[in-house]
């Protein structure tokens, strides 16, 4: 792909990336001209709003990935955990809106999507799994458990419209659960 190409991509992931995470009905027009292309261009390289809702799905859950496994690299485990799980949740309006855009136009992530979002999921198990080996979270937890709150958490944030203060009220309630009983 040639450098421009690249630019112009990488311009219509990013403005794609904040229309849809914002408004999920927004239109591909209102991501070209964020993006500072014509809308010939945007299809040049996402055939449908679909491909590109999709693309920018795989992308968010591909950060998530690799900021999770930035975390995990680093010396307190504990920290590293709850950190990942405060950003999910703070994040999850958005998307979460792009991921009911998906659905709404009556497609199921693709491949890509799902291997991203498989990428994410053992992440944080590694980040679980770390903080229970250091104390910091509750031995007893299983995987599923701890997902299941994971999405309960990002979803009810989201349908409630909590603020950030409430949301991390929220949140500290629920990691006091996740610690180890004294």
């Amino acid at each position: 792909m040639r450098a421009d190409a690249r630019d112009n991509r990488a311009r219509i992931m990013t403005a794609a990336d904040d229309v849809f995470g914002r408004s999920p009905g927004a239109s591909t027009d209102d991501v070209a001209k964020l993006a500072g292309v014509g809308i010939a261009t945007v299809f040049r390289h996402f055939a449908t709003k679909t491909e590109l809702l999709e693309a920018v799905l795989t992308l968010r859950l591909e950060r998530l990935r690799d900021r999770a496994l930035e975390l995990a690299g680093g010396d307190d485990p504990g920290t590293a955990f709850f950190e990942f799980f405060t950003q999910v949740v703070s994040e999850s309006a958005s998307k979460l809106a792009i991921g009911e855009a998906l659905t709404a136009s009556g497609v199921a992530a693709g491949e890509e999507a799902r291997t991203a979002g498989r990428g994410m999921r053992e992440a944080f198990d590694s980040l679980l799994t770390a903080a229970q080996k250091s104390g910091a979270v509750r031995a007893d937890a299983g995987f599923g458990e701890v997902y299941a709150l994971l999405i309960g958490a990002s979803r009810g944030a989201t349908a409630a419209n909590l603020d950030p203060e409430t949301r991390d009220r929220m949140l500290s309630l629920l990691y006091d659960g996740l610690k180890p009983r004294l």
